[in-house]
């Protein structure tokens, strides 16, 4: 456990008698259910606004269907076309599908991409995550994800919050899930509060009745931090150790995490689900409130912040099951999204904080009674936000059926592109080291951002 006072702890430790375990591992309270977020509160919250640049990055599992989202072919067969129709937006001559009225209302601060090409074919969200096709050869140790390459390009932005945070929930079917720090090594892996590490976030050996004066138990943090950066220790720990020593010690994060310190308007805004409820067992839960959490997060400090949403991966059914299913889940992701582009706009984020919201793959044209739209690697769309970009525009186009880019197709790379160039990383000049120590570009093709939003 971690002694808020200073006690010694037998066992393995550091000249002063703490143990390293201390430094890393913080127990369970027990019945109380008393966690961080709940206990080390900040006295003053912090003020709206940032101008770091940070990235929010929305995989959507499973693989989107573009044909009824995005790219609509209302002119082609019933078999293609499919029961929605496209409605008008707040852009002369862009349409939307009728489910998504609020996004319509703002697509001046939306860019649709309806052209992405060079998908993998199955369910992997290597490619979502890190912009690298899974069936290419990759460096020993495996190519790093996005997240984890910006936090070992740029670093933390204070000692307050990680740079890198994944509110991606485990999937059960592994490729569904995201593909880890790869050559750089465990250091540079995300925060997981969704995860085991937010087991490790609870406190242990703290009684109820001084969990009751707040104050002191601030004052134990406060000596705490002073005596650890009064003996020097940390020159002897290793970076993930020494980012767990600011984030422990620090309530900016435990804040960001903790929803009840949020405006409960706001809150209903962007709606909340089941964090239990794995929609069709192997995929993400349905939770429009981890959009809010990142928001927050990145207004703590974090420079990217990843999650996954639901699951898209509908080709299971029958025709009337596939669009049953759309029925249910495309008013909620019109809601949340919706409300996280509103919001990066009201709260001045919306020159610096990127938002991107895509999948592994798009879906067939026709749509077939067996297994209705199945994987189609040859095209899919993004939606993208924020980022001080051209918005209120679509890039791209798809033949009649929505099966082919017929112009302006956008590689991984140049999406990837794009995200580093709006943190201010120039991936022609940039490289990060692999297990070799070979230095590696952060893109296999030599990409530029995307011409029309930068």
């Amino acid at each position: 456990m971690l002694t808020l006072t200073g006690e010694r702890q037998p066992g393995k430790s550091f000249c002063d008698g703490m143990s390293r375990r201390n430094f890393l591992q913080i127990g369970a309270l027990g019945g109380a259910g008393l966690t961080l977020p709940g206990l080390l509160r900040a006295d003053a919250a912090s003020g709206n606004g940032s101008s770091q640049k940070s990235v929010i990055m929305i995989y959507l599992v499973g693989g989107p269907p573009h044909q009824d989202m995005f790219d609509l072919k209302p002119d082609a067969p019933k078999e293609v076309a499919g029961p929605w129709q496209p409605i008008a937006t707040n852009v002369p001559g862009m349409e939307i599908c009728e489910a998504f009225p609020k996004l319509a209302g703002m697509a001046d601060k939306l860019v649709t991409i309806r052209s992405i090409v060079g998908s993998q074919s199955g369910h992997d969200a290597i490619q979502v995550f890190n912009g690298h096709n899974p069936r290419k050869p990759a460096p020993s140790g495996g190519w790093p994800q996005f997240g984890s390459a910006v936090a070992k390009v740029q670093g933390q932005t204070g000692v307050s919050a990680p740079p890198f945070v994944s509110l991606c929930y485990p999937c059960t079917h592994g490729p569904y899930n995201e593909p880890g720090p790869g050559f750089l090594g465990a250091s540079y892996s995300p925060f997981r509060p969704m995860g085991p590490t937010k087991d490790d976030m609870v406190l242990n050996g703290v009684t109820v009745e001084r969990l009751g004066d707040r104050r002191t138990l601030l004052k134990s943090v406060d000596n705490f931090r002073r005596d650890v950066d009064a003996s020097s220790m940390m020159r002897g720990i290793d970076t993930f150790t020494e980012q767990a020593m600011g984030l422990l010690t620090s309530s900016k994060l435990a804040e960001a995490l903790d929803l009840s310190k949020e405006d409960p308007r706001i809150v209903a805004r962007y709606g909340t689900g089941d964090t239990t409820k794995f929609i069709d067992g192997n995929g993400a839960p349905r939770v429009p409130q981890s959009l809010l959490v990142a928001r927050r997060l990145i207004e703590a400090g974090a420079r990217v912040v990843s999650l996954n949403y639901s699951k898209w991966d509908w080709h299971g059914g029958s025709y009337n099951t596939i669009f049953k299913r759309e029925a249910e889940d495309f008013p909620i992701f019109d809601n949340c999204v919706s409300a996280l582009v509103d919001d990066l706009h009201v709260r001045g984020l919306d020159k610096d904080c990127t938002v991107i919201v895509w999948g592994e793959f798009g879906r067939t044209p026709i749509i077939s009674k067996q297994v209705g739209r199945d994987h189609w690697p040859r095209v899919s769309c993004a939606l993208m936000a924020g980022g001080g970009m051209r918005t209120g525009q679509v890039i791209g186009s798809t033949d009649r059926l929505g099966g082919e880019a017929v112009s302006r197709p956008v590689t991984y790379s140049e999406v990837y592109s794009t995200l580093y160039h709006n943190l201010g990383i120039d991936t022609k000049l940039t490289t990060v080291d692999d297990l070799n120590g070979r230095p590696q570009y952060l893109l296999e093709e030599d990409e530029s951002p995307i011409r029309e939003l930068v």
